[in-house]
């Protein structure tokens, strides 16, 4: 019997992932802008509760000009090591400063440092320019903690669906979707 949670599925999953030294951070993110043309990529996914799911990007990016056109995304993470499939789909909003400003300070020095050296997306005229913006940056914070730049911070993914496959023999597989029913889930059970 699926359990009323899907969130609560989610994260058992992610243990049992977890268990056999799967990287569970990589998941696909698919957006659309205006006109509905889509565009996927893989980001890192940073956060995952009750609330939703969560990940970082510049808000100048595509991903996230998408998201200000088209508040509306997908997630698909894969483990085939465990024949597993989970996809999410909701309207995402943008998260508060101070989750933001959390996370920023948790991450490498390093990557500190290129999130306000990269213009993420815009075009780059050599890699000398994005190496020296970081020489640059690494000189203005020498010394001192790296602040969140204010072009960047995470987007919530606020599901109102979320489907778990799972890989069986002859094509047989598990599909199990949720769907957001008020406060609460409705649960169907999907043919392969």
């Amino acid at each position: 019997m699926p359990t009323a949670d899907p969130i609560g599925a989610f994260l058992e999953a992610v243990k049992r992932a977890q268990a056999q030294q799967i990287d569970t951070a990589p998941a696909a993110l698919a957006t659309s802008d205006r006109a509905g043309r889509p565009s996927v990529r893989m980001v890192l996914l940073r956060g995952a509760d009750a609330r939703g799911f969560a990940f970082f990007t510049n808000y100048a990016s595509r991903k996230a000009v998408d998201l200000a056109e088209n508040p509306y995304a997908a997630l698909c993470i894969h483990w085939p090591p465990l024949e597993e499939q989970i996809r999410i789909e909701g309207p995402v909003e943008r998260l508060p400063d101070d989750e933001s400003d959390e996370y920023f300070a948790s991450r490498a020095r390093g990557s500190q440092l290129g999130a306000w050296a990269s213009e993420q997306s815009q075009i780059l005229p050599s890699r000398a320019t994005l190496e020296g913006r970081y020489v640059e940056v690494s000189h203005r914070f020498e010394g001192i903690p790296v602040t969140r730049p204010p072009f960047w911070g995470g987007f919530r993914i606020v599901p109102d669906r979320i489907e778990f496959w799972q890989g069986r023999t002859d094509r047989l597989h598990d599909r199990l979707v949720y769907l957001r029913d008020g406060d609460g889930w409705r649960t169907e059970r999907l043919y392969p």
